[in-house]
C-alpha cells in the first residue's frame, strides 16, 4: 500500500466493508460522527480457510456463520467528542471512550491485514492498564489513527482557546474592581483629611499644653 493511499480520509463504509447500523448509537447535541464502519470484509477470510474444509463434516459451518455475524454486527464509530466500540450479536456491548481521557494511539497489521488492506487500532487511556479500546480489522487503519489525532488536537485546541478567553474576562473582572476599590479608598479618604480629624488631633494635645503652661507658672 502506498503512502498516499495512508494518508486518505477514511470512508464511512466502502465496498471492502458491510454498511454499519448505528441504530444502537446515542449521541450527545452538538455530536457528530465523523467515521462508521464494521470490520474488513477480508478479515473473515482465516475462517473461510478453516471453515469450508471442515463444512464437509458439518464441524466447519458453524465457525463461518459466527464469523460472518461478528463481521456484521460488529460496529466502529469516531465522533468529534469521543470513540465508540460495538460487538455482540444477540447482545450488545458498547464501549465509549472520551477524547479528553485518551492517552496514546496507534496502529497495527499483520502480514495477511498488510497485504489485504485491514488491521487495527488500539486505543490506551490515562491511568489504564494496557489497551482500553481496540477498532479490529478496520480498512486504513493508518487514516484512522490519524483521524483520531487530528479530533484529539481539534478538541485540545478548543479547550486551550476557551481556557484563554476565561482569562481573558478574569482579567477584565479584576481590573474593573481595582477600580472599584481604588474609587472606594478615595471616598474613604475624605473624612480622614477633613477638620474632624484634625479636631481630634487638637483635642489629644490640649491637655499636654494645659500642663505646660502650669508648670511654667509654677517656676516662676
Amino acid at each position: 500500500m502506498s503512502d498516499s493511499a495512508l494518508q486518505d480520509e477514511p470512508t464511512t463504509g466502502s465496498e471492502h466493508t458491510a454498511g454499519p447500523d448505528l441504530d444502537w448509537l446515542s449521541v450527545e447535541d452538538g455530536e457528530e460522527v465523523r467515521w462508521a464502519s464494521t470490520p474488513h470484509k477480508y478479515s473473515i477470510v482465516p475462517a473461510l480457510v478453516v471453515g469450508i474444509p471442515l463444512s464437509l463434516v458439518l464441524i466447519g459451518i458453524p465457525i463461518i456463520v459466527a464469523s460472518y455475524l461478528q463481521y456484521t454486527n460488529t460496529n466502529y464509530v469516531v465522533t468529534n467528542k469521543g470513540l465508540y466500540s460495538k460487538r455482540g450479536i444477540l447482545s450488545r456491548d458498547v464501549q465509549q471512550i472520551g477524547f479528553d481521557k485518551v492517552q496514546n494511539i496507534s496502529y497495527s497489521q499483520s502480514a495477511v491485514g498488510s497485504s489485504l488492506g485491514y488491521g487495527s487500532v488500539d486505543v490506551s487511556t490515562a491511568g489504564g492498564s494496557g489497551v482500553e479500546l481496540q477498532f479490529r480489522s478496520i480498512p486504513n487503519p493508518a487514516a484512522v489513527q490519524e483521524l483520531i489525532a487530528k479530533e484529539i488536537d481539534r478538541r485540545q485546541g478548543s479547550d486551550a482557546g476557551g481556557a484563554a478567553e476565561t482569562d481573558e474576562v478574569l482579567d477584565q473582572i479584576l481590573v474593573e474592581l481595582r477600580a472599584i476599590r481604588s474609587a472606594v479608598a478615595d471616598d474613604a479618604g475624605q473624612p480622614l483629611d477633613s477638620s474632624p480629624g484634625s479636631a481630634d488631633v487638637d483635642v489629644e494635645a490640649s491637655p499636654n499644653r494645659a500642663a505646660d503652661g502650669a508648670m511654667e507658672q509654677g517656676d516662676e
